[in-house]
């Protein structure tokens, strides 16, 4: 694992390079299918840069709730205190809502039907998160838990994760997750006309992800009776995806 790669003299912090090289990757994929489906290049660009916009807001902001109590709040106005607080963690689920809401006020701003766009292009979601999860893990940071069977890691001094001991390797199982969750959704939407990519995102990544957290080992989870942050937002998430599905047949039914 390297936290940082090494270019002659250049160091490039590995989370940030995979999550930039996933982006890149997800665009080239999404000029294809931009391609089949007949739909503007342009209005797909401003949605993505609301939707980055709003994904880095949503995850840091979410991050600050969940970590309030580790922060010392005296240092605040101190910038290097400050800086190192806002270009270190972040929570892909206050990134993920934030994101889809900014996209959906970006469509009624510049009167674009953001929700075509976005059940066509959910699967960059999952694909551009998967580079991420692979970051996490060359960082160190979302560690596992302590594991002694195949596949456990060993991280060196000066990662993010407890070094010395074998963990449980969940960065990379989630990374994989992830790739499956946007090949099943693009095969679905491509090739059989799938209108629930949404909710079929939101359900599939929300029981992955509720799995997932047991194997988690980093402190800050944020845990409420006895389930953390995430799974709770996970088990908030099937909910709204069922519900949006049973409202949109119950409006299909009536028309």
């Amino acid at each position: 694992m390297h936290v940082y790669l090494h270019f002659g003299t250049l160091t490039i912090p590995t989370y940030g390079f995979l999550i930039a090289l996933g982006v890149v990757v997800a665009n080239v994929v999404a000029m294809f299918v931009l391609k089949q489906v007949k739909q503007d290049v342009n209005d797909f660009i401003i949605l993505e840069a609301y939707g980055f916009l709003g994904a880095f807001i949503g995850s840091k902001l979410l991050y600050l709730i969940i970590s309030y109590k580790s922060i010392n709040w005296a240092k605040i106005t101190d910038i290097h205190y400050a800086n190192n607080l806002m270009l270190t963690g972040f929570v892909f689920y206050g990134g993920l809502i934030m994101g889809l809401l900014f996209v959906f006020g970006a469509g009624r701003i510049h009167k674009i039907n953001a929700q075509l766009y976005i059940r066509n292009f959910i699967f960059l979601i999952p694909f551009i998160h998967c580079f991420g999860r692979i970051g996490c893990f060359m960082a160190g940071c979302c560690y596992g838990i302590p594991y002694n069977g195949i596949g456990a890691v060993v991280f060196p001094e000066g990662s993010y994760a407890i070094p010395g001991i074998p963990l449980f390797p969940v960065q990379l199982v989630e990374a994989v997750c992830l790739m499956i969750i946007a090949i099943i959704i693009l095969y679905l939407r491509m090739k059989k006309n799938c209108f629930y990519t949404i909710e079929t995102y939101l359900i599939l990544y929300a029981m992955v992800r509720f799995g997932l957290e047991k194997l988690r080992y980093d402190s800050i989870r944020g845990y409420y009776a006895g389930l953390s942050t995430s799974q709770w937002i996970s088990i908030l998430l099937v909910i709204v995806a069922i519900a949006l599905i049973g409202v949109h047949r119950k409006t299909n039914q009536e028309k």
